[in-house]
Formats: structure tokens, sequence, C-alpha cells
């Protein structure tokens, strides 16, 4: 039997708001968040902000954002796709993540 990992996604309604809070704070975190806003759907190795982060920090920001409710993993053959909860995120914390991106870029 072929391993398949298996994601843990909460209910936005068990997210605190001091989790979203600080998986957002990281600027690799926020990078990522702002990159899967701009795109429908990134893979794992396309999500990082950047070539030189190792795959155990990748996985463990990965980790983080899903476990805020930022983010849905799934697996598409061999590959991770992930994509924002922007809809889920936005009426859990509305406005926040558009402040906290709005204010990203500046």
């Amino acid at each position: 039997m072929p391993f398949m990992p298996r994601f843990t996604h909460p209910r936005l309604e068990d997210v605190p708001l001091d989790l979203a809070l600080h998986a957002l704070a990281d600027p690799n975190r926020l990078g990522m968040v702002a990159r899967l806003a701009a795109t429908e759907r990134l893979s794992c190795t396309d999500a990082a902000p950047c070539d030189s982060i190792p795959k155990s920090t990748l996985s463990n920001h990965l980790k983080l954002l899903r476990s805020a409710g930022l983010i849905e993993t799934t697996q598409s053959g061999r590959e991770m796709i992930n994509t924002l909860r922007r809809d889920d995120f936005d009426r859990r914390f509305p406005g926040l993540l558009d402040a906290v991106l709005a204010n990203a870029a500046t």
C-alpha cells in the first residue's frame, strides 16, 4: 500500500486569533500566503519564499499555516498542492488577511 500523507485542516471556528496572527507574523510564511493569494494553487516547493529554504523548514511553515486555517494541502499524484482558504478565513476573521497583505507590501 503506498504512503498517503494525511493533513489536518482545522475548522476555522476552532482557530483562535492569536494562532492566525502568529502564522502571519513570520516573513517567510507571510510571503507564502502572498504568493498563494496571487495564484489559485501552488506546489509546496513553488510556495517557498526562496530556493535556499531547507525542506524541513518549509514543511514546518506549511504545517503552521495549515493549523492556522490559512491553507489547505491536497495530494495530486506525487505533488502536494496548497491553496489559500481565503473565503473561509475571511468569514472567520473579516478584513484581517487583506490588512496584513496590504501592509506587507509596503
